[in-house]
């Protein structure tokens, strides 16, 4: 059976992330994937959670309390810095990033990722990444500013060196309305 978009996301990562991992929700937003990623990896592994909004931060906070999940560390800044959160430590041991682009459900439309900030977090978590870690972007570009964003990220993966990454899209074509879809990337070593 095909998957849906989010399912899949998570299916992908379920796969590639162990637990005892440290990985990345670039982008936060209600906590969904942050609690996922949470129970991922469980007591020994830990979160980096980001986003812009101090909605966002607040509505994932909650999430985790509501799961008492203790494992993640909440960072109320743009993916964009995500540099300065990752020291050198945590250099080739970054187990897997997902982002879900677009905006924050139910709240300003206007506030939204953006290519330029997107790729400059992605290609830095690509950079921290261990052997057969995986970055999951879940691309929505249905809203005013979504089209630039997916052509910018599009045109940037579908150049990266295909000796050290393996890019997937994947998403259905026959869906109404600018369907979201996937991009994964997994570092070859």
């Amino acid at each position: 059976m095909l998957r849906g978009i989010l399912n899949f996301a998570h299916h992908l990562l379920e796969d590639s992330v162990m637990d005892g991992d440290i990985v990345i929700d670039a982008t936060c937003g209600n906590g969904n994937d942050t609690l996922f990623l949470s129970e991922l990896v469980g007591e020994n592994g830990s979160v980096l959670a980001f986003d812009i909004q101090s909605q966002a931060i607040a509505a994932t906070k909650e999430a985790l309390l509501n799961n008492e999940q203790d494992n993640v560390s909440l960072i109320h800044d743009s993916h964009e810095n995500i540099i300065d959160y990752l020291p050198d430590t945590m250099n080739k041991k970054i187990g897997g990033a997902i982002f879900n682009l677009g905006y924050l459900p139910k709240s300003d439309k206007s506030i939204i990722t953006n290519g330029y900030s997107t790729i400059i977090a992605m290609d830095t978590i690509l950079s921290f990444l261990k052997k057969n870690g995986l970055i999951v972007i879940v691309v929505y570009h249905g809203h005013e500013g979504g089209k630039h964003e997916k052509d910018a990220l599009l045109k940037h993966v579908i150049h990266l060196d295909q000796k050290k990454f393996s890019v997937l899209q994947y998403g259905f074509i026959n869906q109404k309305n600018n369907p979201p879809f996937i991009l994964a990337i997994q570092k070859k070593i």
